[in-house]
């Protein structure tokens, strides 16, 4: 199913998880998408943090119509013009700058800016972004700091992601102000390495299981 107009909203709400996917060769960057799809989750988060990233993000825009392909690990304009070069609809950074945010805005491309402090939400919000990643969410402070912001930063909505696997999961998505986790546990390397698909699809459909009623 096509999502028109894509907002961050859109994104954070779609499923529970969004992956937080590491991908090595092209080739799996298609059956992997497949495969979270059959198991309920298509808001896929390919980071840049290998050299074929941007060819993994185009197969799946591509050839993958029930998927939305979005970019991780965004961290110039180069970066979010490149991703959205190659068919992403959403992009995810690891912290926040202006002339991101602008760029994001300029290609009319969903951001989820990276936060980890008051001040960085703060200049998010003074650009207009009030949907952001809590990166890295346990090492930042993890629950007890997303429930220390809900009163000052109560208009903002976070997806935390670092840290997040099934175990722990839960406590940030009963909370308030958490849309969303962002975790690499639903694609872990070794079943993507062995094309293990059908155990990622397994894991999707447990990650859709993991949502909190508001």
């Amino acid at each position: 199913m096509a999502v028109k107009n894509l907002t961050a909203k859109d994104v954070m709400r779609d499923a529970p998880v969004i992956p937080v996917i590491v991908l090595n060769e092209v080739a799996h960057a298609v059956p992997l998408a497949r495969a979270l799809v059959a198991g309920g989750i298509r808001m896929l988060e390919v980071t840049l943090r290998t050299p074929v990233a941007m060819q993994c993000i185009e197969a799946i825009a591509k050839e993958v119509p029930d998927a939305v392909a979005g970019a991780g690990t965004v961290r110039n304009t180069k970066d979010a013009q490149a991703a959205a070069k190659a068919g992403a609809r959403f992009i995810v950074s690891p912290g926040y700058s202006s002339p991101l945010g602008r760029a994001c805005k300029e290609l009319g491309v969903p951001l989820l800016p990276g936060v980890a402090t008051g001040s960085e939400i703060m200049a998010a919000q003074d650009d207009g972004y009030m949907e952001m990643k809590f990166f890295p969410a346990l090492q930042a402070g993890g629950v007890p700091m997303l429930k220390s912001w809900h009163g000052p930063f109560f208009d903002a909505t976070f997806c935390p992601t670092g840290g997040i696997t099934a175990a722990n999961a839960r406590d940030f998505l009963a909370l308030p102000n958490v849309a969303c986790v962002g975790g690499t546990w639903i694609v872990p390397a070794d079943a993507i390495e062995k094309g293990d698909w059908g155990r990622i699809t397994r894991l999707a459909k447990e990650a859709r299981e993991l949502a909190c009623p508001k």
